[in-house]
């Protein structure tokens, strides 16, 4: 199957006190660029994500936003640092009796003094954490796998329209290049004929000048390589899977052909086929951007 680069999936999903939401978007590039967007105490499955995604995606530049709530009571905890309360409460003291203040201190005041209380989070399960995200994450790439599949079906569709359509420029092209030659020879024997009036047309000189003429401008070994490239396109199209580089060379290959026969021609009907056909290959092109 063909698939475009372009795709969109969501998945939101909630286990016990848990809940992940996971946004998935791309957009064509050369190749695989990954950008993901996450909490920070998510960053160390950065690795782990990447190599999933690896699994669904080999082009495109996708954009990934992960949301993680935990609603659970357990989730922070509360450290008491004696140590440093008994070091506050020792120069409190000491404060009192150098400058004879009155020893008040009260558990309240003490417990307010920097870092003698601190909320602390607890520590999480990291494997099921993980097997939560990874749930998450797959379904929200099956999502997205199945958006650019759709969207990839409906390009392959075009382009073996647009395939068709060039065929038809390339048959016309095929059929009109001979009578070019018969065409010329005629013009040639004619004005000939003119120049010398009665006098005998030498068939041999006239056979030289023709052939010089028909070898300019035969594009016979072009339009065998675009049938070629046309209908190699239209397979890996059918054959599906990952090929929009190998399109765009081919597509690149096309144009080659298409430049060179229009450069030969001075008939008006083939170059008009010509530039039609150049403009069929550009639109072609501009779709196999789009493939994965």
């Amino acid at each position: 199957m063909i698939k475009s680069m372009t795709g969109f999936g969501r998945c939101e999903l909630s286990e016990g006190s848990r809940k992940f939401t996971v946004e998935m978007k791309s957009v064509n590039h050369r190749y695989l660029d990954v950008n993901i967007k996450m909490p920070k105490k998510l960053n160390f499955f950065e690795a782990s994500i990447r190599n999933e995604l690896k699994n669904y995606i080999q082009r495109g530049k996708v954009d990934i936003f992960i949301t993680y709530e935990d609603f659970s009571e357990t989730g922070s905890c509360v450290k008491y640092n004696r140590e440093l309360a008994a070091e506050y409460l020792a120069y409190l003291r000491q404060m009192a009796e150098e400058f004879c203040l009155d020893d008040d201190v009260r558990v309240s005041t003490l417990a307010r003094y920097p870092e003698v209380l601190t909320l602390e989070e607890q520590e999480e399960d990291e494997e099921e954490l993980w097997r939560e995200l990874d749930k998450a994450l797959k379904q929200a790439a099956e999502a997205f796998v199945e958006t650019r599949i759709k969207e990839g079906e409906n390009l392959k569709a075009d382009l073996v329209e647009k395939l068709d359509g060039m065929l038809v420029h390339v048959d016309f092209i095929t059929a009109r290049s001979p009578q070019i030659v018969e065409d010329y020879k005629q013009k040639l024997h004619d004005k000939v004929q003119e120049l010398l009036a009665d006098a005998h047309v030498e068939e041999s000189r006239l056979l030289t000048e023709v052939t010089i003429f028909a070898d300019k401008v035969c594009v016979d070994e072009e339009l065998v390589r675009l049938r070629s490239h046309i209908e190699a396109t239209k397979a890996a199209l059918i054959e599906g899977g990952s090929v929009g580089r190998k399109l765009d060379f081919i597509a690149q290959e096309m144009n080659r052909e298409a430049n060179t026969i229009l450069s030969k021609t001075s008939d008006l009907e083939i170059s008009a086929h010509a530039i039609d056909l150049k403009t069929e290959i550009e639109k072609v092109r501009e779709q196999i951007q789009n493939i994965e």
